[in-house]
């Protein structure tokens, strides 16, 4: 799993110390945030000040851990039956695949989400946001993809929220994915958005994505053929890992707005 923006070429790759090689990737600006981006103020202490050192790669960094089946639970994937009672807000479903650059599915991916619930508020011990927790919401799921490299989470639509960016600054709904490879040094981290937000203009996470296609392939798509009458909405978002129609991916640390 590796956003494939420039070409992937094993030759290029850096053998670590153990003789393993390790893949590596270009990164491209137009479609990938930058580390240190104006208008989204925390970036300016988040973002590396002095050179990367590159650190070796051994065997376990690149194999482990194992993240298989026994490792998602019956109930991961669906956010809304996770506790004795039914969260509150409007149930939704949130399905699509994960492709590889040439439209391949990546299978046996694990998926990860995390999310504020109805209010706009997170399970979070550093959210004062003062809206209502949900005792029946944690807003966190996961899942691998099948064969197909289909997913499918069901979820409450999160709320938006204020975080104090600059002035009146609310961030619009949104999902955090996370995707894993076979190892833990392999994760690509994005946000998904819902069509029609009336946040989408004064948002600097969204825009700090330059390019207005790219910033598209964050967006969902509503989809009446998977909505379940009188039960949920359905929103679409397939992950592109790479190539010109990759989804915008973020730096880890970036990953708690």
């Amino acid at each position: 799993m590796y956003p494939k923006d420039t070409a992937y070429d094993v030759a290029a790759t850096t053998p670590a110390p153990s003789g393993l090689v390790l893949p590596s990737y270009k990164r491209d600006e137009s479609s990938h945030p930058a580390l240190d981006t104006e208008e989204y103020n925390s970036t300016h202490l988040r973002a590396p000040q002095q050179p990367l050192q590159v650190l070796p790669h051994y065997l376990t960094e690149v194999t482990g851990p194992l993240l298989g089946h026994d490792r998602v639970g019956e109930t991961d994937h669906d956010l809304t039956a996770q506790h004795a009672g039914e969260p509150l807000g409007e149930r939704i479903i949130v399905s699509g695949r994960v492709l590889d650059s040439d439209g391949k599915p990546v299978p046996n991916t694990l998926v990860e989400i995390w999310q504020a619930n109805s209010a706009g508020r997170y399970e979070h011990s550093g959210d004062r946001h003062p809206a209502p927790l949900d005792p029946n919401f944690s807003g966190t799921g996961r899942c691998l993809t099948d064969s197909d490299g289909f997913y499918k989470f069901i979820t409450i639509k999160p709320g938006a929220y204020p975080w104090r960016n600059h002035d009146n600054a609310w961030r619009p709904a949104h999902i955090h994915l996370s995707l894993f490879g076979q190892a833990f040094t392999q994760r690509l981290i994005t946000q998904m958005y819902f069509p029609g937000d009336p946040l989408f203009y004064q948002d600097p996470i969204f825009n700090s994505v330059r390019d207005p296609k790219a910033r598209e392939r964050m967006i969902s798509r509503f989809d009446l053929d998977t909505t379940v009458p009188e039960w949920a909405l359905s929103y679409k978002f397939d992950i592109v890992l790479r190539g010109r129609e990759a989804t915008p991916f973020e730096d880890d640390e970036e990953d708690d707005d």
